[in-house]
C-alpha cells in the first residue's frame, strides 16, 4: 500500500518520489485516449493496483488533474498527519479535524454526491438518497443513523478553485533535470527551402546572488543546414543519446545508382527527447543535414519517447482563382502549419492530385507487430509528413534541398 503525502495545488507523493502537477507523461501503465480525436479529451493514466488516475491535458501534455478513486490503497497524510488509512477512515469529521473549516459542500443530485471543496484540493463523499438533503446547508447539515458519517470515495488534487476549470500548470523547475524543453521551435524557411530551426527554449536558471534558488530562464538558439556537432552542441547542449544509422531502408526509393552505393560509415543522430527533435549529421562532413520534429502522439509508435514538439512551419502556397483568370500572375498566401494541424485540412494546399504516400510500418526486432498500425509519408518540397491514420501529424522531416546543398559547396570549394 503506497504511504502518501497530499500537497494540495502541487503534489501526490513521498521522500522517495512524487507526482507533481504540470510533470511530463510517465511511463510503464494502463494509457486511455480518445483514438480519433486525441485532442478532444484528457490524456488518462490509469494505476488501477494503486487506485490513482492521472490525468494529462491533451494539448500541453503536463500532468492535470492527480486523482485517487480507490482509498483503500492509499494511505494519505497531509501536513505530516494521516487522514487515510487501514485503522483511519476518510469521514466528514476526519477530513473536517485534518484540513480545516471550508465552504458548505456542493450536492450533485444525479450521481448523488457531496463535493467538498478546499483550494486545489476536493473530496467526494457518496450519499444515499434516502439522506438526500432538501435544503443547502452543506454536508455537515445531514443527520445519518448510529453516529454514522459517510467517507470519501474519491479524492482530487489540482490548481486554482475548480476542478471544472482547472488547467494544466507550466513544467515545475524540480522536473527539469537539468535538461532544456521547447516552448515553440520556428522552421527557417526563404523561397520555400529550409534553412534550420529556430529554437525557444527553457532552462534551469539561477536567482541574482541566490544560488540555490531556481528559476526558468528563456533561451533563444538556431541551428542550420551545415552547422558542425560543436555548433549545435554550443546551441542545444548535449543529446539524450546518439544514434547510428545501420540501414537506410528509404534508399528503394533513391534513384537506381543510389541504391547499390554502400556506406563505409554511417550517419548518426543526436536524439534530443525533452525538445522532440532529431538531428541528423553526415558521417563525412559531421555537418547538419536533417531534421525531424515528432509531435508524440498517442497511438503512434513511439509515443511518450519524445516530448511534443510546438513547431510552427510556414509554407507559401497559391491562392487558387478560376479557371477565367488563370493567365494572370496568381497570389500567393503563408500557410502555417503546427504539431496540432490535420493534414485532411492541409493537403489540398500542398499535394498534387496524382501523388501517392509511401507507406511506413514500423516493428521491433523483438516484436514483429505494430499495434498502431501504419502510417503514411508524403514527400513535399524539402520535407516529409508522417501522418497517422486519424490524420494527425506524427512527425516531420525537413532535409537540405539539393540546390542548397550544390550551393554551400561551391562555396567552400
Amino acid at each position: 500500500m503506497l504511504d502518501l503525502e497530499v500537497v494540495p495545488e502541487r503534489s501526490l507523493g513521498n521522500e522517495q518520489w512524487e507526482f507533481v502537477l504540470g510533470m511530463p507523461v510517465i511511463k510503464g501503465v494502463h494509457v486511455w485516449y480518445n483514438d480519433q480525436n486525441p485532442m478532444q479529451m484528457d490524456l488518462v493514466i490509469n494505476l488501477s493496483q494503486d487506485g490513482i488516475r492521472l490525468l494529462f491535458d491533451p494539448v500541453s501534455q503536463r500532468l492535470k488533474i492527480i486523482e485517487v478513486n480507490n482509498m483503500a490503497r492509499v494511505k494519505l497524510k497531509y501536513c505530516g498527519v494521516p487522514f487515510n488509512a487501514p485503522q483511519i477512515s476518510p469521514t466528514i469529521e476526519q477530513i473536517d479535524q485534518s484540513f480545516g473549516a471550508t465552504h458548505p459542500g456542493v450536492y450533485n443530485s444525479e450521481k448523488q454526491l457531496f463535493v467538498l471543496n478546499f483550494r486545489g484540493l476536493s473530496f467526494d463523499f457518496p450519499i444515499e438518497s434516502k439522506f438526500e438533503p432538501r435544503y443547502a446547508h452543506g454536508l455537515g447539515s445531514l443527520q445519518f443513523p448510529n453516529g454514522s458519517s459517510p467517507v470519501v470515495s474519491r479524492m482530487c488534487i489540482y490548481t486554482g478553485n475548480s476542478l471544472i476549470d482547472t488547467r494544466a500548470p507550466p513544467l515545475p523547475i524540480s522536473c527539469f533535470h537539468g535538461n532544456c524543453y521547447v516552448d515553440c521551435i520556428e522552421v527557417l524557411r526563404e523561397h520555400n527551402e529550409t534553412q534550420g530551426l529556430k529554437f525557444l527554449l527553457f532552462t534551469e536558471g539561477n536567482g541574482v546572488g541566490k544560488l540555490m534558488d531556481p528559476r526558468k530562464r528563456a533561451i533563444e538558439r538556431i541551428v542550420r543546414f551545415g552547422d558542425s556537432c560543436q555548433d549545435v552542441i554550443s546551441a542545444l547542449g548535449c543529446a539524450g543519446r546518439v544514434f547510428y544509422k545501420s540501414e537506410d531502408k528509404m534508399k528503394i526509393h533513391s534513384p537506381d545508382a543510389n541504391k547499390r552505393v554502400r556506406s563505409r560509415c554511417s550517419d548518426y543522430f543526436y536524439n534530443y527527447f525533452t525538445i522532440g527533435v532529431d538531428i541528423l549529421f553526415d558521417a563525412n562532413s559531421h555537418q547538419v543535414k536533417k531534421f525531424i520534429l515528432h509531435t508524440n502522439f498517442p497511438g503512434h509508435y513511439n509515443f511518450n519517447m519524445y516530448c511534443r514538439c510546438e513547431f510552427k512551419l510556414p509554407i507559401v502556397v497559391e491562392k487558387y482563382k478560376p479557371q477565367l483568370i488563370q493567365t494572370l500572375d496568381s497570389d500567393e498566401e503563408e500557410l502555417v502549419i503546427t504539431a496540432h494541424s490535420k493534414w485532411d485540412t492541409v493537403q489540398s494546399y500542398l499535394l498534387k492530385p496524382e501523388q501517392q504516400p509511401v507507406i511506413l510500418n514500423r516493428s521491433s526486432s523483438t516484436n514483429t507487430s505494430n499495434p498502431f498500425g501504419s502510417t503514411f509519408c508524403f514527400g513535399i518540397q524539402d520535407m516529409i509528413f508522417e501522418v497517422m491514420q486519424n490524420q494527425q501529424l506524427a512527425s516531420v522531416t525537413l532535409y537540405q534541398s539539393a540546390a542548397m546543398s550544390q550551393t554551400k559547396e561551391g562555396i567552400q570549394s
